[in-house]
């Protein structure tokens, strides 16, 4: 007979109160996403013809970990055999007998995504949000607009917890907005419980805790079986002390402006991140980061963006790394506009020597953000020389702008009032 831990009870009442936005964080098999699965469940059975998202980074992440193997646990060892669905393999679509939906969507094949986003839903559940942008949340956020009584619409969310710069932690705990730093002017509206793999000990292996988490290192031990936010990465060019006192709401005199672009190494749905930063340096000789405009699109795509930039900012060149690239995207500039200065660039230097005169500028004080840019200063400071395992493509673009500016300041020191 099925019956729930008490850890996973705690999370029930959490999970039917009066809070729009839930979030469970903890250690590795803490029963974290079964237990909002058997919630989405419940919510589906209860309302007919409701709809509810599960959305992950990658499409294959969510078919293969919610759609193969929560999910279908759920359903079995939880509601048994009183539950008639079908699931739409083609669709990753959880169809119930009274007309409820629970689809999958991975951000990363954005066709498909923004086709079923375009729907309203219920629930939006948001599995391993730790790797989720907030620009992406907040879009699907958009969608949680579905009218279906009895529900009142919920956000889920869940992680194993990373750093204490990442938006999950600062919306959740410190119960800030991510981009404003604002306080929330409804806190009630999120809450957030901790839930580690001890509280599901019942349902695991035997030595799972003591030995696999057990014997990991102190700081993946820390995320993954205490379920303990990360302070600012030890080794890290940059942390927050070198970002948040110099943060502007606006900028002096500009004398020299830029867009620097890192391309994405990859085309098609599933292409990477190209990364975008507009920056500029100021006559009082520091430098400025204006804009962080990086998308997930075709070279023709962030091009045209790129060339509004241009002209909107009034930037003096775009500086495009070409190892991956070579000519090519100087002939796209070239045929969209062939009014806009480009100045390839190629990485000869790797990206730690590239990056370290730069985090230099910033822990003197002489880098500002004009407001706040989450998924850059994110990249930023979860950076570890020979450590960091995605590709930091907003970091890697501002490096390139503010090394191009730097250039520029060191060639023409006479037009710069140098504090």
């Amino acid at each position: 007979m099925f019956t729930y831990t008490s850890g996973q009870k705690e999370a029930l009442r959490l999970l039917s109160g009066r809070a729009r936005h839930c979030m469970l964080y903890g250690g590795s098999r803490s029963g974290k996403s079964f237990v909002l699965c058997c919630s989405l469940v419940a919510r589906a059975l209860r309302a007919p013809g409701s709809r509810h998202a599960v959305i992950r980074r990658y499409c294959v992440s969510a078919r293969n970990t919610i759609g193969a193997d929560t999910l279908p646990k759920v359903l079995r060892s939880r509601f048994g055999n009183r539950v008639r669905y079908r699931f739409h393999r083609a669709e990753s679509l959880f169809r119930f007998a009274n007309n409820s939906e629970i689809w999958l969507i991975g951000l990363d094949d954005g066709e498909r995504a923004d086709k079923i986003l375009g729907k309203e839903f219920a629930t939006v559940y948001f599995n391993e949000c730790s790797e989720l942008d907030y620009a992406s949340v907040q879009t699907a956020l958009t969608r949680l607009a579905q009218n279906i009584p009895p529900l009142l619409n919920r956000a889920y969310y869940d992680c194993n917890p990373p750093g204490k710069n990442h938006w999950s932690y600062r919306l959740f705990v410190e119960k800030c907005d991510p981009v404003s730093r604002k306080k929330l002017p409804y806190p009630e509206d999120y809450a957030a419980m901790r839930i580690n793999p001890d509280a599901n000990r019942e349902n695991l292996p035997a030595g799972y805790i003591e030995y696999t988490l057990g014997s990991l290192p102190e700081r993946q031990k820390n995320r993954f079986l205490a379920g303990e936010w990360a302070d600012d990465l030890a080794g890290a060019l940059w942390n927050w002390t070198m970002i948040d006192p110099y943060r502007v709401t606006e900028v002096p005199e500009l004398i020299s402006t830029v867009i620097a672009v890192d391309p994405a190494v990859n085309s098609g749905k599933e292409c990477d991140t190209t990364g975008i930063i507009a920056a500029a340096c100021g006559r009082d000789g520091d430098f400025y980061i204006l804009e962080d405009r990086s998308m997930q699109s075709s070279p023709v795509v962030w091009v045209r963006r790129v060339i509004e930039m241009y002209h909107r900012l009034r930037a003096d060149r775009v500086i495009v790394e070409v190892n991956n690239g070579g000519e090519l995207f100087s002939a796209l500039f070239a045929s969209e506009d062939d009014s806009v200065r480009v100045e390839p660039v190629r990485a000869v230097r790797d990206k730690f020597s590239r990056a370290e005169p730069v985090a230099a500028f910033y822990e003197k004080g002489m880098v500002h953000h004009l407001g706040v840019f989450p998924e850059l200063e994110q990249e930023m400071c979860a950076y570890q020389p020979g450590i960091y395992t995605s590709s930091p493509d907003r970091m890697d673009a501002m490096v390139w702008a503010v090394t191009g500016l730097a250039a520029d300041r060191r060639r023409s020191s006479d037009r710069f009032i140098l504090s």
